[in-house]
């Protein structure tokens, strides 16, 4: 695992204040959806897992995604609730669920895409009862269902995207350094 540097908390504090203000817009568009649309709100649920995969990707540590998670949270508790924490915080559990079962030792793309499926379908599921879901005929469950996956690896592929763009540019290099205060 290494040790944890002050490049490397930087790193992650600046991709999670940037998920964060990201996700703020996302958490005032997906209420405003939830109350006239809920079938359509799960279309943006992809952004919630965007900045751990950012992390997970480009910094390839455990915990990442979790710690990114946790800050995004309280830049965000701020201006909604509490809550905001506990919510950002699932939502980067799962994008990190894969590289847990291999104990961080794979980094394979396919393992983002993993987590992204899990959350995408275990979501809908548990907030089941928020969207009435059992109340829905089968084609139109399903059909949400594959809403929020879509979403979910729609957001996990722009992760990727990201976090590669990052790695080019240098930023991993520098998180992977150690500080010398």
């Amino acid at each position: 695992m290494g040790k944890v540097t002050t490049a490397y908390l930087l790193t992650c504090a600046a991709i999670g204040v940037a998920g964060g203000i990201v996700l703020a817009a996302g958490w005032s568009l997906s209420l405003a959806m939830f109350v006239t649309m809920p079938f359509v709100s799960v279309a943006i649920a992809g952004l919630w897992v965007l900045p751990a995969v950012v992390a997970l990707r480009l910094l390839q540590r455990p915990f990442a995604g979790l710690l990114v998670g946790l800050i995004s949270g309280l830049v965000l508790a701020p201006f909604y609730t509490v809550s905001a924490v506990a919510t950002t915080l699932f939502w980067s559990f799962f994008p990190e669920l894969p590289f847990l079962a291999t104990l961080y030792r794979r980094w394979a793309t396919w393992l983002h895409y993993a987590g992204a499926v899990t959350i995408g379908i275990a979501y809908p599921i548990l907030a089941a009862q928020s969207f009435d879901l059992w109340s829905m005929s089968p084609p139109l469950l399903v059909g949400f269902i594959a809403l929020c996956a879509a979403s979910c690896v729609g957001g996990t592929a722009l992760g990727i995207v990201l976090a590669d763009r990052l790695r080019a540019a240098g930023v991993a290099r520098l998180a992977r350094h150690r500080a010398t205060v």
